[in-house]
Order: C-alpha cells, then sequence, then structure tokens
C-alpha cells in the first residue's frame, strides 16, 4: 500500500524513491529533535536554569525542592541521550 504512495509522490516531486525515502527520515528526525529541544527548554525555563548541571547543582544546594526537580533532572538525562541518538543518525549518509 505505501509503495505506491511512495511512487506517486516520486513522480511528482521528480526526485527518486531512495531519496525522498532518506528525505522523509531526515525530516522526521529534525522534527523529534526539535520536539526534544522544545521539551528542555520548557523544564529548565521551569526552574529558571540554562542547563542540566545548573539545574542538579541547584537541587544540590537546597535551592530548589527536590521534588519534582529530580524526576524532572532525569527526564532532561533521557532527552539529552535521545536527542544525542538522533544526532547519531542524522550524522549516517
Amino acid at each position: 500500500m505505501l509503495s505506491p504512495m511512495i511512487e506517486e509522490i516520486s513522480r511528482y516531486a521528480n526526485i527518486d524513491k531512495e531519496s525522498l525515502i532518506i528525505k522523509g527520515i531526515r525530516s522526521f528526525l529534525t522534527d523529534k529533535k526539535r520536539d526534544i529541544l522544545l521539551e528542555r527548554l520548557n523544564i529548565l525555563s521551569k526552574y529558571d536554569a540554562v542547563s542540566k548541571e545548573e539545574l542538579e547543582h541547584r537541587i544540590e544546594q537546597g535551592s530548589i525542592n527536590e521534588h519534582p526537580a529530580w524526576e524532572d533532572l532525569i527526564l532532561l538525562e533521557n532527552l539529552e541521550s535521545e536527542s544525542e541518538k538522533i544526532n547519531e543518525y542524522l550524522r549516517k549518509k
């Protein structure tokens, strides 16, 4: 079912199917990375922090309540890991 649609879009865009698929995957990954960066920014702005390290330092100093900041810190670490994985995919050609 997908193949006829890919074929049709390929002809419409005047691009070979493989290039179309690669561009689609790159676009998907770029959008995913943008969503991750926005989520990261939202978490940091919630604590008025500019980095994961600053947030961690402020938690350790006690200037920010541990809960839910620790959970958000863990989420930031996961987001950074996911972002790096996407970067690895985007570096591949």
